[in-house]
């Protein structure tokens, strides 16, 4: 029930739908990734192998980011409405099961 209380604060921000950009860079030491980011939304980038797995780990900084914001009294970046679906984002998870697996991860940390 408080979780649901939780991520009820959080809805409308999880809904904004952010556009990603996903490319190949190769770092310094010749090693090429794949790098998304929203490029809206600050620091909010994640790399790795493939463009599947930055995709997913795109996504999980997208909702720290977004709640690290709220919590500190800022207002996440609105570039158009949040969606009436509730649903943001380039995850096949549901935003409720996103924001969980994210704040497990970070009580954890």
């Amino acid at each position: 029930m408080a979780v649901d209380l939780e991520f009820e604060k959080f809805r409308d921000y999880l809904a904004i739908p952010y556009v990603a950009v996903i490319y190949s860079l190769e770092r310094e030491d010749g090693e090429w990734v794949r790098r998304a980011e929203y490029p809206e939304l600050p620091e909010c980038a994640a790399e790795a192998e493939s463009a599947t797995e930055a995709i997913e780990l795109l996504e999980a900084e997208r909702v720290r980011v977004i709640v690290e914001m709220v919590r500190r009294g800022d207002e996440p970046p609105r570039p158009r409405p949040p969606l009436r679906s509730g649903v943001s984002g380039l995850s096949s998870l549901p935003s409720r099961e996103l924001f969980l697996m994210v704040q497990s991860k970070a009580a954890g940390a």
